[in-house]
């Protein structure tokens, strides 16, 4: 599974800029629509595309690895 940091990101945006960062804004800023963003801050897995990706490291100077994080799938011992 992945899970996405960007509730994380926006939270570091407004501390070091001491203001409130809006889906709307950051969808304007770059180009991702607000219902992808909003899927992106939920915690159930969605996909999304790598460009989005880069657009959102670009828009807060991070790399990939601060925006999304590989959690891997509990194995099913079961199965053997």
């Amino acid at each position: 599974m992945v899970r996405f940091h960007l509730r994380r990101r926006i939270e570091e945006f407004e501390l070091k800029h001491k203001r409130h960062l809006t889906l709307v804004e950051l969808s304007a800023a770059t180009g991702i629509v607000r219902p992808t963003l909003s899927l992106m801050l939920a915690p159930r897995p969605m996909n999304t595309t790598t460009n989005n990706l880069a657009k959102l490291c670009e828009f807060f100077g991070c790399g990939m690895g601060d925006l999304v994080e590989y959690i891997p799938e509990p194995k099913d011992d079961a199965a053997k």
